[in-house]
């Protein structure tokens, strides 16, 4: 019997920020940029569950959720202290399994067949919260199924600090309630066009004729019906490297404004920074990314002839490159930056690191 574990750590930003600072628990927490009163220009990069009440939530405007919640907590990355927690309870949960795969910062799979009952199955889970709690002061939520699909979406079913696990004999029942939208590769525009053909559920995609998803879909309306069934083949992938560092910024209002652009670009490059140096990697490559209002979306990359982690390089490529994009008539709607072709700086143990 295959079991898979997937444990996903509560809010895990703002989370560690209220390890650290115990007075803020409690109260509303957003974790972001400067909302500036109301003027800032950048997002909510995650926020807790006091600060949700208020209708706030990850990647909205900082200058809306400001508004929604004007005397919440608005704290800056410190992406040093969140990739040293993330080591830290990523090197508890591999202790409990052989198979184990990081997927991000705050997230990974166990397989954890060896269990052989889903009653014991539970037992590695609730040891696996346990010692989060004992030695990092961090809560957790834990699904487990059968393969990888159904134990991310059951994660998501009673956070924070939940624990589900589905069964074989299960899956169907738990997932065809479901909006479409839960299966794994199905965003918003997908959704939205499964809605107009009168696709809203699982269930719905489960009873579609598959040449009606592969006509609208091409090949991954067949995966899409798989999943629908809660069939996911995927295995636990056990190396896991950073691929790149980047951040992204969708304006509240399109725009063509130069200056107004390269003020968020100013804002996203020590954030970049700010990783590299809390990892110790160098970077190689840089990509400039902007979507336009109609949602086309381009990128430029450049890649140096050596290694560094200097900004200035970022700032200058930015220069060169955003000249070119708006020679376009379209608003921008989207503006980002990343760093590719990671290496560590200096030499040390493999670990595990963030991917964004």
């Amino acid at each position: 019997m295959r079991i898979i574990l997937h444990v996903d750590m509560d809010c895990f930003f703002a989370q560690c920020e209220e390890r650290e600072r115990p007075q803020i628990k409690g109260k509303p927490v957003v974790v972001g940029a400067d909302p500036k009163n109301g003027a800032g220009r950048g997002v909510v990069s995650t926020c807790n569950y006091e600060a949700r009440a208020f209708g706030i939530k990850s990647a909205m405007p900082i200058s809306a959720a400001w508004k929604r919640c004007p005397n919440a907590i608005f704290l800056p990355h410190n992406f040093e202290l969140y990739s040293s927690a993330s080591r830290a309870v990523m090197a508890i949960f591999r202790k409990y399994s052989h198979k184990f795969e990081q997927v991000s910062i705050d997230e990974a799979y166990l397989d954890i067949s060896h269990a052989e009952s889903h009653d014991a199955a539970r037992k590695i889970a609730l040891a696996i919260k346990a010692e989060a709690l004992e030695k990092e002061k961090l809560t957790c939520s834990i699904g487990i199924g059968p393969n990888k699909l159904v134990a991310k979406i059951a994660a998501g079913e009673r956070k924070p600090n939940g624990l589900t696990i589905i069964p074989a004999e299960e899956v169907e029942p738990f997932l065809f309630p479901k909006k479409a939208g839960a299966l794994f590769g199905i965003g918003i525009k997908t959704e939205q066009r499964l809605n107009e053909l009168g696709i809203m559920t699982v269930q719905d995609i489960a009873n579609t004729p598959e040449e009606v998803l592969a006509e609208n879909f091409g090949s991954f309306g067949y995966s899409m019906l798989a999943m629908a069934h809660g069939n996911d083949d995927r295995e636990i992938v056990q190396e896991w490297i950073t691929k790149s560092i980047g951040r992204q910024i969708t304006f509240e209002h399109d725009t063509r404004d130069e200056r107004k652009i390269m003020d968020v670009i100013d804002s996203i490059i020590p954030e970049i920074y700010r990783e590299l140096r809390s990892q110790d990697f160098t970077y190689k490559t840089l990509v400039l990314k902007v979507r336009y209002s109609d949602f086309e979306t381009h990128t430029k990359n450049k890649t140096l002839p050596h290694h560094t982690n200097n900004i200035k390089a970022l700032r200058l490529m930015a220069q060169e490159n955003l000249a070119r994009f708006l020679m376009d008539k379209r608003k921008i709607r989207l503006i980002g930056m990343s760093v590719h072709n990671l290496r560590e700086k200096h030499i040390k143990q493999p670990q595990q690191t963030l991917t964004i």
